[in-house]
């Protein structure tokens, strides 16, 4: 009798548990994609490309906008806006080592995602230089979530789209090998 009573009462608690109980909040997701691509040109003329300044010569749209330094110029810990449609984010450079070919940002687009990206550009030849890409972004909602998974698929395939635009702005410079 004692082991029905028992069973009767654990039930019942496991049942007003349950009823009682939210659901785990969804996290919020994080995804990382990296791509690369090659450039036929050497590591000490691709590297600087990547600085957000410099940038603005191949990559069509680029517009940061400097908070620090002032003129603006490439190196460690600049820092800069960008306006993504009615957002904004600001970014700040974490590693500008252009003999080792590291460029690193981390930017945060308030209400929505952080950002870090992470480049290499290391010399694969007198004349080529081989460039890696990792994006990683967080939403910073788990109502993000879906943006943020296109976000990284779209990140994973811009290789291509880079290489053209930066070889195509050396082409026109004469610095294309």
């Amino acid at each position: 009798m004692k082991l029905i009573v028992l069973t009767a009462i654990l039930g019942i608690v496991a049942v007003v548990v349950a009823q009682n109980s939210k659901p785990a909040p969804a996290a919020a997701l994080h995804v990382s994609n990296t791509f690369s691509f090659t450039v036929n040109a050497p590591q000490k003329v691709v590297a600087p490309l990547f600085g957000a300044h410099l940038e603005r010569a191949w990559a069509e749209g680029w517009d940061p906008q400097f908070v620090y330094p002032q003129p603006a110029e490439d190196k460690a810990g600049e820092v800069f806006t960008i306006n993504h449609g009615s957002h904004s984010s600001t970014w700040i450079n974490t590693a500008h080592d252009l003999e080792k070919g590291h460029i690193q940002y981390a930017y945060v687009i308030p209400q929505a995602m952080a950002v870090l990206i992470d480049i290499h550009a290391v010399s694969s030849g007198p004349n080529t230089t081989q460039v890696a890409v990792t994006y990683e972004r967080t939403a910073l909602s788990p109502g993000l979530n879906d943006h943020i998974r296109q976000q990284g698929e779209s990140d994973a395939k811009s290789g291509p789209h880079w290489q053209k635009a930066i070889e195509d702005y050396l082409k026109k410079e004469g610095k294309l090998r």
